[in-house]
């Protein structure tokens, strides 16, 4: 399945690689080498590569090894090519390759893995939330090892906490019908869901039966959750605006103290929105209300999310909302 928008990415730091995709366990996989996060040709890449991956990354086994660029062309280094695993190794750097930077190929070529998710004892009712970030996104399921998607028949807010729960993601901010992060494919596994709230698990909840249905998808059901560090953009589109970050299920603005370039391209990236054009400073985008949670952000440039950036601590600042942080992206989100 093909999925049509930009992506939030995570890494597992100490092993080196990371998957930019629509989950944790999704997406083009990159490595780092020299202090520079590069792609991974798909010449010989195989389900012998994504399992070595998978496994680096936690994250079960491989479902597939998808080549061509199949969650989006990366940019800059293209780091391995002719990547030959067995599919034993724990780490991608003990598969034999080419070396680093030695490679004929384009980041139309980049390779990708798609996993299994980790800490799901039954293989059935295993959640990912397809859309802009790890807690929000279209709520898919796996049953008899098929993703399948969830009708917003019923779908409300106590079917949202559960999934915001289950998926670590704290409490749930709404429950978006009508297909809201874009419409799945293939099959619809859950109809009519009712929950009370208070379970650990949607599989918990009542339902009609997993397939038994009769919605298209453009009922399927989302979820948008409230994450500590979550960001958003309050201004004229989804990638241009004044930058809020949500801390102890309260939203704030940044301090423009220190904010640079460098802040702005890893908000952009953070938010799937391409490359940072500007980072406007003295509220650009008016000026917010409310809690400021961040001042002196301090970024390289190269981090996957704001909270990895050095900062005065949240909710320590001598700043007035006159001096709100914003970005202009230059992509625009697609969902």
């Amino acid at each position: 399945m093909l999925l049509n928008f930009n992506f939030f990415l995570f890494s597992t730091v100490d092993a080196q690689i990371r998957l930019i995709g629509p989950n944790l366990c999704s997406g083009r996989v990159e490595i780092f080498h020299n202090g520079v996060w590069g792609t991974v040709c798909d010449d010989s890449w195989d389900m012998n590569d994504a399992a070595v991956v998978c496994r680096q990354m936690g994250c079960g086994s491989a479902q597939s090894a998808p080549p061509a660029a199949y969650f989006g062309a990366g940019t800059g280094q293209i780091w391995l090519d002719d990547v030959l695993c067995t599919g034993s190794e724990s780490d991608l750097s003990q598969c034999t390759h080419n070396g680093f930077g030695i490679n004929n190929c384009g980041h139309g070529e980049d390779a990708s893995a798609i996993c299994t998710r980790p800490n799901n004892p039954t293989g059935e009712t295993l959640k990912m939330l397809i859309g802009p970030n790890l807690c929000s996104g279209r709520v898919e399921v796996l049953h008899n090892g098929v993703w399948g998607t969830v009708c917003d028949d019923s779908w409300d807010m106590d079917d949202a906490a559960v999934v915001c729960r289950q998926m670590g993601c704290g409490s749930a901010q709404s429950a978006p019908p009508l297909a809201y992060f874009g419409a799945g494919t293939g099959q619809v596994w859950l109809d009519d869901v009712l929950c009370k709230g208070n379970e650990s698990d949607l599989s918990q909840c009542t339902h009609n039966g997993y397939g038994i249905s009769n919605c298209g998808h453009g009922e399927d059901a989302g979820v948008i959750c409230a994450a500590d560090g979550e960001i958003r953009l309050i201004g004229p589109n989804v990638c241009s605006g004044r930058v809020e970050v949500l801390h102890n299920g309260v939203w704030g603005t940044v301090c423009d103290n220190g904010w640079d370039m460098n802040d702005a391209a890893v908000v952009c990236r953070q938010m799937g929105c391409g490359a940072a054009q500007s980072a406007p400073p003295v509220a650009y985008f008016g000026a917010g209300t409310g809690q400021i949670w961040l001042s002196y952000v301090l970024c390289t440039g190269s981090e996957s999310d704001l909270s990895q950036c050095t900062y005065d601590g949240y909710g320590i600042s001598n700043c007035g909302h006159g001096e709100d942080a914003s970005v202009i992206c230059a992509g625009e989100k697609v969902f």
